[in-house]
């Protein structure tokens, strides 16, 4: 499994559990997701399997079961954000403006300092994909991490037009891998590909340091 991160925060924007591909451009990156249902009392079991030890995140049975009086509650929305905890935030046109040349800056500093010869492709061909972010700007619903840094990576949530599919795009250039490589629960992150529970629990061996191995676009 793969786990994209925002290469300013490190926060998870998405993983390759569902349909990634790069723009023609060569500058963004797509990812279909679709409307997916949460419930905070499954939140905690996280589809385990046989070879999964549940000491590794402090787990245990009784912490898993709801409170008794506790209703349990779902949220709705598209996968991709419920799944990364991504944050919702807003923009006008001229807010948005002002963000994103901040943020082309950051990433042009981030370049300057381990891909120069990335610096002036992505320059120019940003500028391009801003400008066509700007034209469709009232069609966005705007995402940052989980930590809601103002600084880092802002994904944007469309729909298809059948009006039901959601897709979100990111910047490419923004963007760091890591892939699990966990030797704890392999067969955990063999089916993270397919599987969103999955995926959820090798995010959360990221977090406790058993994936590793993450390297630049």
């Amino acid at each position: 499994m793969i786990i994209y991160k925002d290469i300013i925060t490190g926060d998870e924007m998405f993983s390759d559990i569902y349909k990634v591909k790069e723009s023609e451009s060569g500058m963004l990156i797509e990812v279909e997701g679709k409307m997916a249902e949460h419930s905070n009392s499954s939140s905690q079991t996280i589809c385990r399997t046989e070879e999964f030890d549940e000491s590794l995140i402090g787990s245990n049975a009784s912490a898993e079961q709801p409170d008794e009086g506790t209703e349990a509650t779902t949220t709705s929305g598209v996968d991709i954000v419920i799944n990364h905890k991504l944050q919702e935030t807003s923009f006008t046109k001229d807010t948005y403006k002002t963000y994103i040349k901040d943020y082309m800056k950051a990433i042009k500093q981030k370049l300057e300092e381990t891909n120069p010869d990335r610096v002036k492709p992505f320059m120019s061909g940003a500028q391009k994909e801003i400008k066509s972010i700007l034209a469709n700007i009232k069609n966005y619903q705007f995402f940052t991490g989980e930590n809601m840094n103002p600084e880092g990576m802002v994904g944007l949530l469309d729909y298809r037009e059948d009006g039901i599919t959601p897709y979100m795009i990111f910047f490419k250039d923004g963007l760091e891998i890591e892939k699990c490589v966990s030797t704890t629960v392999p067969k955990v992150c063999l089916k993270a590909s397919t599987s969103p529970s999955h995926a959820l629990l090798c995010s959360v061996l990221s977090k406790i340091g058993k994936c590793s191995y993450r390297f630049m676009f």
